[in-house]
């Protein structure tokens, strides 16, 4: 079987159900730069991109920036960039079973050995767009020389980018970029230009240069809402294959619903033309609803959810929807503990309706969304999709919630490492380790080595440097976090999970 290339396209065409570039999509300029190659960028932004070029909209090619080590780009190039987006799930009540050979991806740079190149597309007059998603441990301020081949951070990269930008078209007005962060940041966006404004005053750039960054350029809020598994298990991948006739290392799969919001004005929404072809495609100039429900309820509860489930052995998110306890669970969650407690002003039947949506997006059969891959940066992820939610629930309520203690002993529990190698913490489940992708890992396997789960949570949940709060001052949850804790740790995760009095979904 041929692997999927501009070489090999032309014999395809005659395959059903299957969306094939023009071969005029290899010649278009390329209009983006995008740091990452992960699965949501290549099933969200890139999606659009590619819808907008079919279309004659857009008419324009993404550079890919391989900001880190890890991954290996080398099937970027064996097959020309492209990818097969497999769109799988229930639109306005109908099923959609859609297979679409993406062609946006013009090539893929390494940060690390070809940094030269990089800094080279700074001088192409057709590029105005930014596009990151670098997870959310990448738009932080490190101490950066931008000089460095490449630098070290994502916003240190970026401000090196518009340096040579800024050069190459002698400080004009007019070759700004509009720059839109995808990464699950509140006010992603603003946070990004204030910290490539302070590493533009560390590292001494002129006032000229600092005020064209300021002047010339649009920082944007952004949200992203669209679950992207991947790559799917290898007998459905093969599967695939067969039918569409071509092997794809590629391959990614993704739920039907899509959303992009965009804070920005009419200038946003003319160089991203690309909106005009998908309503999921939001450019607005407040999109904090938007970003409220998303991260609170869908992204808020994956968190919540994502240990718990791992540890009470399901693999999945839609085998975990298959249960009666856990979805029970998932469902109470959201609806009776997360969605009132949103820290925003949202209509309680906006909320509700939200929340029954996504958990049918929870149910669809056709993705393997994996609770593993949800854990990854687990603290990260607590402290800002939920510790706003949870202290807005006693303030709302003024009770302890049930739900989010389980939820949170659970988290507590995935991160018990059992051993360190290679400066690798991995945690034990049924005999079989696991890694534990998180920034905290050696923070929490020291904790667990020389306190008693008592004495953890309560060293834990007082630690401000993880909450910026003290969460023991919460009435009634460290007590309930410990019970929990307690439970799991002497009758198991899933024992303990059936246990929770039942609610009606």
């Amino acid at each position: 079987m041929n692997k999927l290339s501009r070489n090999t396209i032309a014999a395809l065409s005659a395959v059903a159900d299957l969306q094939l570039p023009s071969e005029s999509t290899f010649s278009l300029p390329e209009k983006v730069l995008q740091f990452g190659t992960g699965v949501l960028l290549r099933g969200l932004p890139d999606y659009f991109i590619d819808k907008a070029n079919r279309q004659g909209i857009f008419n324009g090619r993404i550079v890919v920036v391989k900001s880190t080590d890890a991954g290996d780009s080398s099937a970027f190039d064996t097959q020309d960039g492209l990818y097969t987006l497999c769109e799988r799930g229930i639109f306005e009540g109908e099923e959609v079973v859609s297979n679409t050979v993406n062609s946006s991806i013009s090539r893929v740079l390494s940060a690390k050995s070809q940094w030269d190149a990089i800094l080279e597309c700074a001088k192409n007059p057709e590029m105005t767009i930014i596009i990151s998603n670098t997870t959310e441990v990448g738009i932080q301020l490190v101490q950066d020389d931008i000089h460095s081949n490449p630098p070290v951070s994502y916003p240190g990269k970026l401000l090196a980018f518009l340096n040579a930008r800024y050069e190459a078209f002698n400080g004009s007005k007019d070759h700004g970029m509009v720059i839109v962060p995808t990464e699950l940041i509140v006010g992603n966006g603003k946070k990004l230009e204030g910290i490539v404004l302070e590493l533009a005053h560390l590292n001494g750039m002129s006032s000229e240069f600092i005020d064209w960054l300021e002047s010339s350029n649009v920082f944007c809020n952004s949200l992203v809402d669209r679950i992207v598994p991947g790559k799917p298990d290898a007998t459905t991948k093969a599967a695939i294959e067969a039918q569409l006739g071509y092997q794809d290392d590629l391959l990614t799969m993704s739920e039907v619903y899509r959303l992009w919001a965009i804070e920005g004005d009419e200038k946003v929404k003319e160089t991203l033309s690309f909106q005009l072809v998908d309503d999921g495609v939001i450019i607005e100039p407040d999109i904090d609803l938007y970003r409220e429900l998303k991260l609170r309820l869908l992204n808020g509860t994956h968190t919540l959810s994502c240990g718990l489930a791992f540890l009470a052995g399901f693999v999945t998110v839609k085998e975990a929807m298959g249960d009666e306890s856990m979805s029970s669970f998932i469902s109470n969650l959201m609806l009776a503990e997360l969605a009132p407690a949103i820290p925003y002003k949202v209509q309680e039947i906006v909320a509700e309706r939200f929340g029954r949506q996504v958990l049918d997006r929870f149910r669809n059969q056709s993705l393997d969304h994996q609770w593993l891959s949800i854990t990854v940066q687990f603290s990260s992820k607590m402290k800002m999709r939920n510790i706003p939610t949870l202290l807005n629930y006693y303030q709302t309520l003024a009770c302890t919630p049930q739900y989010i203690s389980v939820g949170f002993a659970a988290y507590l529990l995935f991160l018990k490492a059992v051993k360190e190698e290679g400066g690798k913490y991995y945690g034990e489940l049924n005999g079989e380790s696991y890694v534990i992708q998180d920034d905290k890992a050696a923070y929490f396997f020291e904790k667990w080595k020389t306190l008693s789960s008592d004495e953890l949570v309560d060293v834990v949940l007082a630690d401000k440097t993880l909450w910026e709060t003290d969460l023991t001052q919460l009435a009634g949850f460290a007590e309930a976090v410990k019970v929990q804790l307690q439970l799991m740790l002497a009758n198991g995760v899933y024992h303990t999970l059936k246990a929770l009095i039942p609610v009606t979904a």
